[in-house]
Order: C-alpha cells, then sequence, then structure tokens
C-alpha cells in the first residue's frame, strides 16, 4: 500500500469515529489500552526470553535436586542408620557427612543441674562427695530466638566405698539428636505446615548466626518422622472407630529416582468431625500417601473399615460399596459447583434453578447445624425430604429435552445417577449434606504444592502424610500445632508404648472454646 492509500484509509477510520456516542468512544479507548498494556507485557517478557539470564529452568532443578536430597537423607534417618554419635564421624573421610560445629559461644544458655536424690550411698549409707559432672549440650528453640540448653548431672562418689552415683541422662526425642523438643517441632512445622523447604530453613537459621546443613535438618526430620510413627499409628485405629467419614484425595508432584522427572502420587485424607451432628467426640485427620491413584489404595486403607463413607464420585470407591459393609453418601457441594460453573459461564437458567433449589436444602442445614441426629434426621425428613423428591422429578424432567452430551446435561446426569446416595443425608442425621470436611484438610497440601515440589520420593510423601495427620488433627482441635508437637516431642521418648493414646492432641493440650469453634 502507498503512502496515499494509507493516508486515505487512515482519514476514513478517523471519520468512522465521528459517528460514535460518548460511550463507544469510551469502550473503544478502554479496549485500545487494555491492548497496549497486554502488548507491552508480552513484548517484555520475549525480551526476557531472549535476553535475559538462562537461570530460571536451572534454579528449578536445583530447588528439586535440594528436595531430592532432603528425603534421601530424612529416609536414612527414618530407617535408623544414624545413631554414630557425631565424635565418631569426626575422623571418617570428608566425603561423608560434615562434622558437628560447636554450638556458637553467642548463644544465651541455660543450665538444669539433675542431681542425684540420693543424699547418702545406696550401698553402704557413706556420705556422699562431689567426684566430678558429665555436661552435655541441646539447641533447643523458642520463637524468635534459638538457645542452649547445658544439662548438667553431678556425680557423687562415697567417702567409705567409693561407689558413683549420678542420674541418667534424659531422654531426647530422637537419640544423640542435637535438636532439641522446641526446635524440631519449628522445623516440621515450617515445614509442613508453612511450606518451607529445608534449604530454605537452613538459610533462614544462618540469618539468626546458627548453621544447620540442610543435610542436619532432614536427618532430624526423618528421626523425627520415626519416633512419632507409634502415635500416627494410633491416631489411625482413632479415625477409623468412626461411625462416619469423609474421604478425599489430592494430586501431589513426586520426583521419580534417577531420572530428575517428575510423577503424580497422591494424597489420601480421612477424616472424623461428627461436630454438626452435636458430638463433643474429638476431630482428628488421617492421611496416606500412594505412588497413583489405583483403587486398590483406599480398598487398602478402608478394607477394615465398617460405617459410611461420605466421598466425591471417584470410581475407585465403589468397589467399597459392593460388599454392604460401607455406605455411600454423596457430596452435593459437588453437585453444585457443576451448576454453579454452568451459570457463570452461560447464565443458563436451568442451572439457575438447580442453584435454588440445593440452596434451599442447605439453608435448613445451617438451621439444624449442631443438634443430635435425631433431631437432624426428623427436621429433614419433614422438611428436607419433600424439596429433593421435588427436584429429582425437575431434573429427570429436564433431562427428558436435553441432550445427555450437553454441558447441562451432564451436570444433570452426574447428579441422577448418584442420586440414592445424595438422598442418603435425609434419612440418616449422622450424615453431612457435603464432603467439605475432608476438601479442607486437604487446603494445607494445596498450598504447599504452591510453594515447592512437594516431595522428593515416595518416602518423602509418605513421611508428609505422617506429619500432616498430627498436624492437622491439632488443628481440628482448636490447638496451636507447635505447641502441641513441642510437647510431644518432650515426651514421647519416656511415654509407656501402651498408653500412647495420651499423646493424641485432644489428650495433651486442651483448647479454649472459641479455638474450637474456629477449626
Amino acid at each position: 500500500m502507498d503512502a496515499a492509500s494509507s493516508q486515505a484509509t487512515s482519514e476514513n477510520r478517523f471519520s468512522d469515529l465521528d459517528s460514535l456516542d460518548n460511550e463507544s468512544l469510551k469502550a473503544l479507548v478502554l479496549a485500545k489500552q487494555t491492548e497496549i498494556e497486554n502488548l507491552k507485557l508480552l513484548v517484555l517478557k520475549l525480551k526476557r526470553m531472549h535476553f535475559g539470564p538462562r537461570s530460571e529452568k536451572l534454579n528449578v532443578d536445583i530447588e528439586q535436586l535440594e528436595l531430592r536430597l532432603e528425603d534421601l537423607e530424612a529416609n536414612q534417618a527414618a530407617a535408623g542408620s544414624l545413631s554414630t554419635p557425631a565424635s565418631v564421624v569426626i575422623n571418617e573421610p570428608a566425603s561423608r557427612k560434615p562434622a558437628r560445629r560447636s554450638l556458637p559461644a553467642e548463644l544465651p544458655r541455660e543450665t538444669e543441674t539433675i542431681a542425684p536424690k540420693q543424699e547418702a550411698c545406696p550401698d553402704c549409707g557413706g556420705k556422699l562427695r562431689p567426684l566430678g559432672e558429665d555436661v552435655s549440650e541441646t539447641l533447643e528453640y523458642v520463637p524468635a530466638r534459638f538457645k542452649v540448653i547445658r544439662t548438667v548431672r553431678p556425680k557423687l562418689s562415697c567417702a567409705c566405698c567409693s561407689r558413683i552415683v549420678q542420674e541418667p541422662a534424659p531422654h531426647r526425642p530422637i537419640e544423640r539428636g542435637l535438636a532439641g523438643p522446641g526446635l524440631l517441632a519449628h522445623v516440621l512445622v515450617a515445614k509442613y505446615a508453612d511450606h518451607l523447604p529445608l534449604y530454605r530453613q537452613s538459610e533462614i537459621y544462618a540469618r539468626e548466626g546458627v548453621e544447620l546443613d540442610r543435610s542436619t535438618l532432614a536427618d532430624w526430620v526423618g528421626g523425627a518422622s520415626r519416633t512419632l510413627q507409634p502415635l500416627v499409628d494410633e491416631l489411625k485405629k482413632y479415625v477409623f472407630i468412626a461411625e462416619k467419614l469423609h474421604g478425599d484425595d489430592v494430586p501431589v508432584p513426586v520426583l521419580e529416582p534417577g531420572n530428575g522427572k517428575t510423577k503424580t502420587g497422591r494424597l489420601w485424607t480421612y477424616v472424623r468431625d461428627d461436630r454438626p451432628a452435636g458430638s463433643e467426640a474429638p476431630s482428628a485427620v488421617w492421611f496416606v500417601y500412594s505412588p497413583d491413584r489405583k483403587g486398590e489404595h483406599p480398598a487398602a486403607h478402608l478394607k477394615n473399615y465398617r460405617g459410611i463413607l461420605q466421598a466425591d464420585g471417584y470410581a475407585g470407591f465403589n468397589r467399597l460399596y459392593e460388599n454392604g459393609g460401607i455406605f455411600e453418601a454423596a457430596c452435593w457441594a459437588h453437585v453444585r459447583r457443576k451448576f454453579h460453573d454452568l451459570y457463570h459461564a452461560h447464565q443458563s437458567p436451568i442451572a439457575k434453578e438447580a442453584l435454588e433449589r440445593i440452596a434451599q436444602l442447605y439453608g435448613i442445614e445451617k438451621e439444624i447445624r449442631g443438634r443430635s441426629p435425631a433431631e437432624r434426621k426428623e427436621v429433614r425428613m419433614a422438611r428436607s425430604r419433600p424439596l429433593l423428591e421435588s427436584m429429582h422429578a425437575w431434573l429427570k424432567a429436564t433431562m427428558a429435552k436435553l441432550s445427555r452430551k450437553s454441558d447441562v446435561g451432564m451436570a444433570i446426569h452426574y447428579a441422577l445417577e448418584r442420586w440414592a446416595a445424595l438422598m442418603l443425608f435425609s434419612g440418616d442425621g449422622r450424615v453431612e449434606m457435603d464432603n467439605n470436611a475432608a476438601e479442607r484438610a486437604l487446603r494445607s497440601v494445596a498450598l504447599g504444592r504452591k510453594n515447592y515440589l512437594f516431595a522428593g520420593s515416595d518416602a518423602g510423601g509418605e513421611r508428609a502424610a505422617a506429619i500432616y495427620s498430627l498436624l492437622g488433627s491439632a488443628k481440628l482441635n482448636g490447638i496451636d500445632p507447635e505447641a502441641y508437637m513441642t510437647s510431644v516431642l518432650r515426651r514421647i521418648a519416656d511415654h509407656p508404648i501402651n498408653r500412647i493414646g495420651e499423646l493424641l492432641p485432644w489428650n495433651l493440650l486442651p483448647a479454649a472454646p472459641a479455638e474450637m469453634a474456629a477449626a
């Protein structure tokens, strides 16, 4: 096109603007401004890709390798292979773990003296005299500062028979471990509740003047998970004696060994929470990891369970309902979500009516929340059941006029296909209308995936599931997870295994009523 033609075309375009009203002109200007801003962003992105540093992918690869190292070292610790004292490791080749550093002298120190209870020699009754003392140091963590606890155990010897008397050294959460229970709890909560990988925690602690290698932190995580496993097993037992469970799962990226690529594992959650039905039994959640989503995994998890399972429409759960030992309760939130998406995408009048009908049911549920199962059943049979029967007839009549392959048709078919399971709550006051309890339990996992690759190995996924179980159960009971974990790690080494249930969150730490309501 020559200059004259171009000028003529431009004049024609500007002459067209004269025919537009003010609102149309404003809309046109806004559209052009938006287009300009988008083009600017695109140009900046292209420049960065062409001229900028090519290190972004490298940084991601390094972070993934760091996570892989964390899991390998934590696996080693969890297997119990780190029982050799650090003093022995110092003279081994440099390729092994770095020698333990001396604790910084500038850290504040508290002295805890454990003196013998005997005032006289237990053998002959002679007078005891000072002989010396054994001193060990534990690195402890309190909010916003580190401190070193010096444990002093004086030795006394008998003046008559030379018998030596000394109190035994206290047990530590990790045998011969440097970390105190407060620091261990902080590392676990930071990793699994605050989503900070260990190498980032190492950098944070270094800024506070304490050098803690990532490999050291990984040892602690592995050792702590091994120490806590009996408590996690006890928590599972408590969850699975419930009459009703909420079940769900979420995909989690996991590094595959050897090739640095990721695969998709699954984290399953089973929640016991009967507070909406007026129960005073503590709520709890148990997580379990699997390397894939095959139906054999929930079948194994629930092989001995008998009761009601509230879950979504995942086909892998179907075999559980076949023998009659587990009853299916479907989730109205999943049904509602499909119509909600349709309404916002297409303003569908059918979707709008479905949402209004479902809202009536939720309104009744709000009124009876916290009442006993018998009261809830009575109200639902009188008020919810007629609404459900009306909705069922409306959905069937509407479906007959639609293509099953249409978006609205598929949403209606989803509801009709599992209608019996969706109706279960109306005749059983123990059952909830939806599976939101399980979805809430999985939120912390979803947040963690946004911050970093979830796990460096399958063993890392299993370890995460165990810690998520304890932290999640503490939260459900309105208990500060770090305070709970600190208390558990302080006690568990000396606690009788046959009374391990005493260390479950609701038995160990009471929760304030306001915190319970918010959990």
